[in-house]
């Protein structure tokens, strides 16, 4: 299996061919503003992977990562939340328009937009999905995801204590978490990663952290063809998938 899975990955790294976004949709939030993302489609009936970027990007933190998930065999929802920017010549057009409506946009502001797209994906095949954040968005996929029916696995890049201002713990949030989670980061933020993760059961988590003298990156750009350890995590994070179709 080990050996199927390398040979794999080796050619999802360096021969799969990197697609443009299949489909522009928008849906709406709660508070009704419209959210921008990018659908990439596989097999109608896949398992969704919702990817949610970091501070100050946008859906293009995703641009070369999505298209090799979907060769793995998944369907992607890259999603613009309106706490954001632009990255990868990627506007994001969700913090556009909240910015023009007046809107806050702070990252707790972000989490109706992650539930609004993670019921949108769940709608598409009444299939519970995946979520993959990145920084402060992956702290807000723990935490979400520990009650919500429609999620059914987790992978946080860089999670972190980042809404101390909202006086909200995502360590004492996400503590009793039964649902398979993946994390990775830079090796500088492994210990806080893992304290952040020490209430989650080992029978639930598996945590990367980079070997040797590789340092990693923060959040989802540890899986970028620029990142140092991109084999390492790319090989962690098909495993999980495969194990959590």
């Amino acid at each position: 299996m080990k050996t199927f899975l390398s040979t794999f990955l080796f050619f999802i790294l360096f021969f799969s061919t990197i697609i443009q976004a299949q489909e522009k949709v928008t849906f709406k939030a709660i508070d009704d503003i419209n959210i921008t993302a990018d659908l990439y489609k596989a097999q109608p009936g896949d398992t969704y992977v919702v990817l949610f970027h970091q501070a100050g990007y946008s859906k293009g933190e995703y641009k070369e990562t999505a298209p090799k998930i979907v060769k793995i065999g998944f369907n992607c929802l890259a999603v613009d939340l309106r706490s954001g920017g632009e990255v990868n010549y990627v506007q994001n057009e969700t913090a556009r328009e909240a910015k023009e409506l007046g809107m806050p946009t702070t990252y707790i502001d972000a989490e109706q937009d992650m539930i609004a797209a993670i019921d949108y994906a769940y709608n598409i095949n009444k299939k519970p999905v995946i979520i993959l954040g990145s920084s402060y968005s992956a702290s807000l996929c723990l935490m979400i995801a520990k009650d919500n029916p429609k999620v059914k696995a987790i992978i946080a890049f860089s999670p972190g204590e980042y809404f101390s201002s909202f006086n909200l713990n995502i360590q004492k949030e996400i503590t009793g978490l039964k649902k398979p989670v993946y994390a990775a980061c830079a090796k500088i933020e492994y210990p806080f990663m893992a304290t952040l993760l020490s209430g989650v059961s080992s029978e639930y988590k598996t945590l990367f952290k980079p070997s040797g003298d590789k340092k990693g990156t923060h959040g989802s750009r540890i899986l970028w063809n620029s990142s140092d350890c991109k084999r390492e995590v790319w090989f962690d994070l098909l495993t999980f998938l495969t194990k959590n179709k």
